[in-house]
């Protein structure tokens, strides 16, 4: 690709609740910006407050959630913008239909156990899954489907957050011409 496409990418970071892709896509935002160019975060909690109160979670709605998070990422990427997406995305096929349409996709998985997602948690979530209070959260009733070939695996367990956004960083860079 060239130097031009990079304006286009739209870096996708799927992975459990509390495995790290909020914080890891603010690091990459601001290291993208720092270095003077154009980029936005989508963040999947966010979006769905602000944007789109009408979806739930069921299967059905989480791959609708993907679709519209495409459909934004796919309009700020052709306004040369780099997009970050931060969504669990639990299902495999929404995000290789979300690969399909976005000619500049990166999948990144943002990989931690579940036991370390459930020690992160700071809202509770995991707790009020286990409890009865939540249903069909994923990793605890509801699947997730882990990338089987991520363009970049972030280990947020092993890697500091400074390590697993140069990852990334470095995938532009080499890939994309950044």
């Amino acid at each position: 690709m060239t130097s031009s496409d990079a304006a286009a990418a739209v870096i996708w970071l799927t992975g459990l609740s509390s495995a790290g892709k909020s914080t890891l896509g603010e690091y990459v935002l601001n290291s993208l910006r720092i270095s003077g160019r154009k980029a936005e975060m989508l963040d999947g909690d966010v979006v769905r407050l602000q944007l789109w109160k009408d979806l739930l979670f069921s299967k059905k709605d989480r791959d609708e959630n993907v679709r519209r998070l495409t459909i934004l990422g796919e309009l700020l990427a052709r306004n040369g913008i780099i997009t970050i997406i931060s969504a669990i995305s639990p299902y495999r096929a929404a995000r290789e239909e979300a690969r399909k349409r976005l000619p500049t996709f990166m999948e990144v998985y943002v990989n931690a156990p579940l036991d370390v997602c459930e020690r992160r948690d700071i809202k509770g979530l995991y707790r009020n899954a286990r409890a009865g209070g939540i249903h069909g959260f994923t990793g605890v009733d509801a699947p997730y489907e882990a990338p089987l070939q991520p363009d970049v695996e972030c280990r947020t367990d092993l890697e500091s957050i400074e390590e697993s956004g140069e990852k990334i960083l470095r995938y532009l860079r080499t890939h994309w011409s950044l």
